[in-house]
């Protein structure tokens, strides 16, 4: 089987699909995608298009070595999410040609079913309503009216602590409820919210300062009880071994589109379980990402909870099914998902773009 040719499209709301053909007739589907440069990660794709046609799709890790160390310039967002799900598909061409699901070629699975974690916003009624649903973990964000400034009001955390007590007592004490800070909150103002919940209880505190700052991820970490996670933006093997080495984090979240596919984020697992650390992928982003997901999911003995946006509802042939918050591991080869061709038509091109936000006090450029 040879690879003859590689075919990146947009798909609304802001995703990038990847088909990688072949001289079989199979498809490999990946998710190339980084949030807002889908045009850039096409062209990055386009890129590694003249080493890939003619190969073997089935020598994943040598191809991976090739595309990551003879770009020189190794890493970051750009290259490593084009390689990402450039992988992807290459893990779900294998697969097909094998006839197994992906998690059979990396020992089977070590469970039965995904649990996923669903965004609540900071409505208590959301988190009641998908509560009655089956589902048991949840994620939010700060709610203290306004973006945070670099040295927070008693008032801004008060109302932060009040809004999440209110979903906890919404949820009651055997859910699980995540806050995201997403990077966009100082080390001042992020020690003094961490303190506030901690009577509640978050599953998790996700990015609470910039993930870069390694050192005050891990000057907070060692402040508090709860667990610290973030991972989203760190790509890599490399990337997460001096989170680990440093205790900067406790739960891990590598996103399979970004931090180098199924396998890194593989490596990446093994690295964490050396430190008891555990794995909550990172996944705002379309149904064939979550395929991945579930794939990598199924592997690993220390993962927690699966994020998702869409259970592929209008661009798969057969969607994800939750039941009492959880998935059943797919069981056709591959990634195990196959494209809704007839509903993609109408969803095709999107020019989605990051959003830009301003402080209300100042104008000042406020972090997404």
């Amino acid at each position: 089987m040879k690879i003859t040719k590689l075919e990146t499209f947009l798909v609304k709301p802001r995703w990038l699909f990847l088909k990688i053909h072949t001289d079989e007739g199979l498809v490999g589907l990946g998710e190339p995608i980084l949030e807002g440069r889908a045009l850039t990660c096409a062209q990055a794709v386009a890129e590694l298009e003249p080493y890939l046609i003619g190969q073997d799709p089935t020598k994943i890790i040598h191809h991976w070595q090739a595309m990551y160390r003879h770009a020189f310039y190794r890493g970051g967002p750009i290259l490593t999410s084009a390689l990402s799900g450039v992988e992807q598909a290459l893990w779900d061409l294998t697969g097909k040609s094998l006839g197994v699901p992906v998690y059979r070629l990396f020992g089977g699975p070590t469970r039965e079913r995904i649990r996923l974690y669903k965004h609540a916003g900071g409505s208590p009624e959301a988190i009641k309503e998908w509560a009655a649903k089956g589902f048991n973990a949840f994620k939010t964000g700060i709610s203290g009216g306004r973006p945070a400034r670099i040295i927070e009001t008693k008032g801004f955390v008060d109302r932060a602590v009040e809004n999440f007590a209110a979903l906890r007592e919404a949820a009651g004490p055997e859910v699980d409820i995540a806050i995201d800070f997403h990077g966009a909150v100082s080390p001042q103002t992020a020690k003094l919210l961490i303190k506030a919940l901690e009577p509640y209880q978050p599953m998790f505190i996700e990015e609470p300062v910039q993930c870069q700052n390694v050192d005050a991820l891990a000057e907070i970490a060692r402040g508090t009880h709860l667990p610290i996670a973030a991972g989203e933006r760190i790509f890599t093997k490399w990337g997460f071994r001096e989170l680990l080495e440093k205790h900067a984090v406790s739960v891990l979240q590598p996103d399979l589109c970004h931090a180098g596919g199924i396998h890194e984020v593989h490596i990446i697992a093994g690295m964490a379980e050396a430190y008891y650390a555990a794995v909550a992928p990172h996944n705002p982003l379309g149904p064939i990402s979550l395929a991945a997901c579930i794939q990598l999911d199924a592997t690993i003995p220390n993962f927690i909870a699966q994020e998702h946006v869409s259970l592929g509802e209008g661009y798969l042939k057969n969607p994800f099914v939750v039941k009492e918050g959880f998935v059943d591991l797919p069981t056709g080869p591959g990634l195990g998902i196959e494209l809704d061709e007839d509903a993609l038509a109408e969803k095709i091109g999107h020019d989605w773009t990051n959003p830009m936000s301003y402080h209300p006090d100042d104008h000042s450029v406020v972090d997404w």
